[in-house]
């Protein structure tokens, strides 16, 4: 059965350093829920603390309204998959699904028939008698989360199961979680630095930095309305601009930049120039001159800095006219673009955007 938990200004502190600092979050029953953070963040301290591997100094972790300060962690309803997988190497691939059921008194047709359904849940079917050793990568990353589901946990921790597997099989991956997650009903979290796994799996997610959250709640927001500038930056919106001044013109507020103007979607948002900064989503620019039928806001008058083949497209570097750059996707078969020629570049609805200059 799925479990919820709530986290109420809980802190973790290692001598001066604040691994997890006052922090509250609720997290559904049934969620796929994905702590995002560069490494210090704090996002494992966190996972650990749920796990019940670490206790708090401060604050409590509840499940299902159950303060669980008391409870280890071999007698919490969780089960983990590491980063490092923790797999048996003298076992094979039943006896390492298995082990835990052991613990637990299980035994006869009862065990064999539990690893079998886990294993054919992660489509491993037939591969009992195996040495985990000779498995690749991907296969031991479902034995591992096999191991963790024939416990019918209703929490699965995900400590970057995925770190150190080639692309390919970090996409397999995913999309066996995403399937895995659908299927037994469990509430997952995940925690990742890598952005894309965080944006293709999450009901929501939470970008952690110094033990705190930045910002929380469904992925597509993060794009519409990034919290700050770390944020922004953190899921690869660069493209940060300093405004001269913040105009309101015709019930629109415009950002002025080198004297250029730059419509904004910035509701609610504080237009302090010290205090903002002007987010130009690069997915949302393109090239005035490339015949695009793409309805348009307005329009930049830039020079071109840098060009970057990405292979799929092209990434051009512009620079305003006090300096300061943006970069643009642009189709590799668009009009060539030459280092030092002047450019025009149209905003498509939404490509600017407004956040705060300093983090929470």
């Amino acid at each position: 059965m799925a479990i919820s938990i709530s986290i109420d200004g809980v802190t973790r502190s290692h001598g001066p350093v604040k691994a997890v600092d006052d922090l509250s979050l609720e997290i559904k029953a049934g969620e796929f829920f994905t702590l995002l953070g560069s490494s210090g963040s704090g996002k494992s301290s966190l996972l650990k603390l749920i796990g019940g591997f670490d206790r708090p100094n401060r604050g409590r972790i509840m499940f299902d309204g159950k303060d669980m300060a008391d409870v280890p962690a071999n007698r919490r309803p969780v089960n983990t998959v590491f980063q490092g997988l923790g797999l048996f190497p003298h076992m094979s691939v039943e006896g390492n699904v298995a082990y835990g059921l052991k613990l637990r008194g299980v035994s006869g047709k009862t065990l064999v028939a539990k690893v079998e359904e886990a294993l054919d849940l992660v489509e491993l079917s037939g591969f009992g008698g195996r040495d985990v050793n000779l498995l690749s990568g991907g296969q031991r990353q479902r034995v591992a989360l096999a191991r963790a589901l024939v416990m019918e946990p209703g929490l699965l921790l995900l400590d970057e199961p995925l770190t150190g597997l080639d692309e390919r099989l970090r996409q397999q991956m995913r999309k066996e979680f995403g399937r895995l997650h659908k299927r037994t009903g469990a509430t997952f979290i995940l925690v990742t630095h890598n952005q894309d796994e965080a944006l293709s799996l999450s009901d929501r997610m939470a970008i952690m930095h110094h033990g705190r959250i930045e910002q929380l709640g469904r992925p597509d927001a993060f794009f519409d309305a990034p919290a700050n500038a770390f944020v922004a930056r953190f899921i690869g919106m660069d493209n940060l601009l300093q405004a001269e001044r913040f105009e309101e013109r015709a019930g629109k507020t415009i950002a002025v930049v080198a004297g250029q103007a730059i419509p904004l979607d910035c509701a609610s948002k504080s237009t302090n120039v010290g205090a903002s900064l002007v987010v130009l989503r690069s997915d949302r620019l393109t090239m005035a001159n490339d015949g695009s039928s793409i309805a348009v806001t307005d329009n930049l008058t830039l020079q071109v800095v840098e060009t970057t083949f990405r292979g799929l497209y092209r990434d051009v570097t512009l620079a305003f006219g006090d300096g300061q750059t943006v970069t643009a996707v642009c189709d590799v078969d668009g009009p060539p673009l030459l280092v030092g020629q002047e450019a025009r570049v149209s905003l498509q609805p939404g490509a600017a955007l407004l956040t705060s200059a300093a983090m929470k």
